[in-house]
């Protein structure tokens, strides 16, 4: 981790809702979520929250040997967006403490805010967590 990484770090990031990011996508397995609105689904605008605080780290990291996953995620999906609008996820890192990070997130779709909340990263070495991983896998 850089010295830089601090809290009041801030990013934007935007992105058009596809098709491919509604509800019936999020599981095409399941009856139950193709007979739901296509709409964002909450899953996918979780994962869009976190994209955005991947890219709002990265430069404070030592990319790609060091990253971030999601540990905590705590958010409201508050208004549904459908196909076809942009959404802006902002989010500022709040706290450091050692490698963990937590963030203020929210998102807009340009009509009403859709989501705000936490968010806690944990800082990785990327080589000792495919060591972890790759043992995890020998012992099932």
């Amino acid at each position: 981790m850089k010295d830089s990484l601090k809290p009041g770090i801030r990013y934007e990031h935007k992105f058009v809702i596809p098709a491919s990011k509604t509800v019936p996508a999020l599981y095409p397995e399941s009856p139950e979520f193709q007979a739901m609105p296509e709409v964002f689904a909450t899953g996918y605008m979780v994962g869009f929250l976190e994209w955005a605080c991947i890219i709002c780290l990265k430069p404070h990291l030592d990319w790609p040997s060091e990253q971030s996953l999601g540990t905590h995620i705590n958010v409201s999906h508050e208004s549904a967006t459908p196909p076809g609008l942009e959404v802006t996820a902002t989010v500022e890192v709040t706290a450091v403490e050692g490698r963990r990070l937590t963030f203020a997130v929210s998102a807009h779709d340009g009509v009403d805010t859709i989501a705000r909340g936490t968010h806690e990263r944990f800082v990785i070495d990327r080589t000792r967590f495919e060591n972890k991983l790759q043992s995890k896998r020998k012992d099932t």
